[in-house]
C-alpha cells in the first residue's frame, strides 16, 4: 500500500510539473510547407510567364488569358504532385510496419536485442534498459511504435494527409498565381501592366518571405530578400528569353 501510495503521489508530480511547463512547438510543419510550396511556386511562375508575354508585346486579355490556364494548370500539377507524395509516404510506413510486425513475431529476440542496441546509444547500460525490454515485450503494439520510430526513423502519417496536402497546395498556389496576374484585369496595355505586376508581385514576394522565415524559424529579412530575389531572377529571365526571341 505505501509503495502504490508512493508511486501515485510521483506520478501526480510529474503530472503536476507538465501541466506547469507548457512547450511552445510549432506543430503544424507538414501544412506550412505545403503553403510555401504552393505560394512561392504561384507567385513566381505565373509572374514569369506574365513578364514573359508582356516583353513579346502581347495584349493584356492575352497575358491574363495564358495567365489563368497556367495557373489552373498549374495547381493541379502541384496539387496532384503534393498527392502522390503523401500517398507513397504512407504506403512505405504501411510497408515498413508490416515488415516490422513480421519480425516482431517470427524473430522477437533479435527485435528485442535491437531495442537493447537503441537504448545503449542513448548511453543507458543493461541494467537500464533491461526492463524497459522487457515491458515492450509484454506490449507489442507499444513494441512496433517504438521500433517504426527509433528503429526505422518513421512518423505515423495521417490517413487524411495526402488529400489535405494537395488541397493546401492547389488553393496556395491559386492564391499565390493571382497576384502577378490581378493588374492585367484593369490594365489595357500589357507593357503598363507589367510594371504595376512587378510591384505588386515583388511586395508579396517581401511579404511572404518573410512570414515564411518567422515560420520556421530562419532569419525573416533574409528570407524576404531570398524569396524576392528569386522571383525577380525567374521574372527577368522570361522577359530577357521573350525579348531576345522578338528581336529574331
Amino acid at each position: 500500500m505505501v509503495l502504490e501510495a508512493g508511486k501515485a503521489s510521483e506520478e501526480q508530480r510529474q503530472q503536476l510539473l507538465l501541466d506547469q511547463h507548457k512547450e511552445k512547438h510549432f506543430m503544424a510543419g507538414e501544412v506550412v510547407r505545403d503553403v510555401i510550396m504552393g505560394v512561392s511556386d504561384g507567385l513566381t511562375v505565373p509572374f514569369a510567364l506574365a513578364a514573359g508575354l508582356s516583353g513579346a508585346r502581347a495584349p493584356s486579355s492575352l497575358v491574363l488569358t495564358a495567365g489563368l490556364a497556367e495557373v489552373a494548370a498549374g495547381a493541379i500539377s502541384m496539387g496532384l504532385g503534393g498527392y502522390l507524395a503523401a500517398k507513397s509516404e504512407a504506403d512505405h510506413y504501411a510497408r515498413e510496419m508490416k515488415r516490422e510486425q513480421e519480425e516482431i513475431i517470427n524473430v522477437p529476440d533479435t527485435e528485442a536485442a535491437e531495442i537493447a542496441e537503441i537504448l545503449s546509444e542513448y548511453g543507458l547500460g543493461p541494467t537500464e534498459y533491461g526492463p524497459v525490454v522487457s515491458a515492450l515485450r509484454k506490449n507489442p503494439q507499444a513494441w512496433l511504435e517504438f521500433m517504426m520510430k527509433f528503429e526505422l526513423g518513421l512518423e505515423k502519417p495521417d490517413p487524411r494527409r495526402a488529400l489535405w496536402s494537395a488541397l493546401t497546395i492547389a488553393v496556395a498556389y491559386v492564391i499565390g498565381g493571382m497576384v502577378p496576374l490581378f493588374p492585367y484585369m484593369f490594365v489595357r496595355e500589357a507593357h503598363k501592366a507589367m510594371f504595376t505586376s512587378i510591384g505588386v508581385t515583388l511586395l508579396a514576394l517581401l511579404f511572404f518571405g518573410f512570414v515564411k522565415g518567422h515560420m520556421t524559424g530562419n532569419r525573416p529579412f533574409m528570407s524576404a530578400v531570398q524569396t524576392t530575389f528569386i522571383g525577380a531572377l525567374a521574372s527577368a529571365a522570361a522577359y530577357a528569353i521573350a525579348k531576345a526571341v522578338q528581336t529574331v
